[in-house]
């Protein structure tokens, strides 16, 4: 990946644009995971093609699935996965997952790598090595799988695979990340007896995502009982193959919906789904309330932004945070992110990532004890640094379109979800709307705000 400087395009005029998004990460690593453990062959039809996607096929491959493609309906080649062989065993010396800095990869397929005999150890990007680990090894640890090196709670460390995982018991703090959870459920239908998996602590974060793999397992006919707080039972069932079609990422949409209201323009989603279990749908429910009018009909979702970005107070926007905090460093009033403490151990601090770059542009952010407060403040030319996330990387872009010269760090991150967004990005900024008597220049507006 470059680390060269990007110019982030500005726009001064409103766009008029249709922006069609790659499908889903979360989705398409969840049925990767499942596929490797179902009894026959599964197909995965437009997947995300992605560094976090090809990490988790790395991985996969690696402890014995066999993951093809095969040429498919559009121009996204499909999947097509055999699952990891019965009694399969890593070979003498063992088995090295690159985890990259893929969250999916470091969390999900540890609880996998137990269902075989032998040897596995994690490692990953040198960002990657300062993310909490410590649930992951401590449930695999509560249910009798041995870990080596994982006693600090970080990568690197090695499981020990036993060629299966007795059910059971197990307690683990989420509160870092709902991942933790997520992997436990994810391979628990392959357990020998019932998990019964629970939190210890207070909320979990982005349950949204752990409802996702409960509606998935479901789907798959395992019996999922998470009616009471904190607590998950799976019981142990027989994956058959299936073949799904992997819907786009929508929180992905997110920095292209932003884009309307960033130039007052308008953005048209294709295929937006009608029930979804992705956090991403909750733009719908969030960009109003910045004064930008949402509509889905006939599958495609409309974002129009107003004449103005109002201030919010919003809570629990998890990964869409730093797209949300963008549009918050563009209003006019002021804004509060609540609800997003966990951030502090994504791919970086993005709350301390967030406040440091905003303000650098002359921007007014600070840091709460759960999330942030924005300020109105005239925003500048100046460079938006990363940190090697996809995330602050598409943050910055957004900025950029309203305020000239924003030149956005390392760029290349983004392929971490989306390989091809500056070229996305460049297509949806060409796609301008007519300049009107009522739209002078989006970078004034935005700046005197």
């Amino acid at each position: 990946m470059t680390t060269a400087h990007w110019p982030a395009p500005f726009s001064a005029t409103p766009l008029d644009a249709t922006v069609t998004i790659p499908a889903s990460k979360s989705l398409t690593n969840r049925y990767l995971i499942l596929a490797a453990i179902a009894e026959g062959e599964s197909r995965l039809r437009a997947p995300l093609q992605s560094r976090d996607s090809d990490l988790m096929i790395g991985a996969l491959r690696a402890l014995g699935a066999g993951i093809t493609e095969v040429p498919g309906s559009g121009d996204v080649p499909d999947l097509v996965v055999t699952p990891i062989p019965a009694g399969f065993t890593a070979p003498d010396g063992g088995i090295v997952v690159d985890c990259g800095l893929a969250g999916t990869v470091m969390r999900f397929v540890p609880p996998l790598a137990a269902l075989v005999s032998g040897a596995v150890k994690f490692d990953g990007d040198p960002a990657a090595l300062v993310r909490p680990m410590a649930p992951i090894v401590a449930g695999l640890v509560g249910l009798g799988v041995r870990v080596e090196d994982g006693e600090d709670g970080f990568l690197p460390f090695t499981v020990h695979g036993s060629g299966g995982v007795d059910g059971g018991h197990v307690q683990v703090d989420a509160g870092g990340s709902s991942q933790f959870i997520s992997a436990l459920l994810l391979v628990a239908p392959r357990f020998n007896t019932a998990l019964h998996l629970e939190h210890i602590g207070e909320s979990v974060p982005s349950l949204d995502h752990i409802s996702m793999t409960v509606e998935i397992l479901r789907s798959m006919g395992v019996s999922v009982d998470d009616s009471t707080p904190k607590h998950w039972i799976v019981e142990p069932a027989t994956l058959a193959g299936f073949d799904v079609s992997l819907e786009q990422d929508l929180s992905n949409a997110g920095p292209f919906l932003a884009a309307a209201l960033a130039t007052r323009g308008t953005v048209r989603i294709p295929n937006w789904p009608a029930n979804t279990t992705q956090v991403g749908d909750k733009w719908r429910e969030i960009l109003p309330q910045f004064g930008a009018t949402v509509t889905l009909e006939e599958g495609v979702l409309t974002v129009t932004g107003g004449a103005e970005i109002r201030g919010v107070d919003i809570a629990d926007t998890s990964e869409l945070a730093p797209s949300t905090a963008a549009i918050c460093a563009l209003a006019s009033t002021p804004s509060r992110l609540r609800g997003i403490s966990h951030l502090r151990g994504h791919e970086t601090d993005r709350l301390a990532a967030l406040v440091a770059e905003i303000n650098a542009l002359g921007g007014n952010a600070e840091e709460t004890e759960d999330g942030l407060i924005i300020n109105p403040a005239p925003l500048r030319a100046g460079v938006f640094h990363s940190y090697h996330d996809h995330r602050m990387a598409t943050a910055g872009a957004i900025i950029g379109l309203a305020v000239p010269g924003i030149e956005v760090e390392n760029i290349g991150t983004t392929a971490k979800t989306m390989p091809d967004f500056p070229a996305m990005w460049a297509q949806m900024v060409a796609q301008t709307a007519e300049p009107s008597a009522s739209t002078e220049n989006i970078a004034a507006a935005e700046t005197e705000a």
